[in-house]
């Protein structure tokens, strides 16, 4: 299945996000158990964060993240979605 890198980049609004953020994780927790994350955070200084996904395309990947909380409440200023062809990696396929 193609993997997909996802950029959030946030906005000033960092005390709706940290409200936000334990609905954040549990989205995330359950994509994980799932299979279709690999792995997620933040950048340093709370302006966005690096998510690794698996998803049939770029619009399934898109979807996907639409049901984010933090997408859902208007916390992500801008979000990016290419695909990436790990060459290297330490997970399974």
């Amino acid at each position: 299945m193609p993997t997909f890198a996802i950029e959030y980049r946030y906005d000033h609004q960092a005390a709706a996000r940290a409200a936000v953020r334990p609905e954040h994780r549990a989205f995330l927790r359950a994509l994980l158990e799932t299979g279709s994350l690999i792995a997620s955070g933040p950048f340093d200084g709370d302006t966005g964060a690096l998510l690794l996904a698996r998803a049939e395309s770029e619009d399934a990947a898109a979807e996907l993240f639409d049901a984010d909380p933090f997408q859902r409440a208007g916390l992500v200023a801008e979000r990016t979605i290419r695909a990436w062809e790990p060459v290297l990696h330490c997970w399974e396929d």
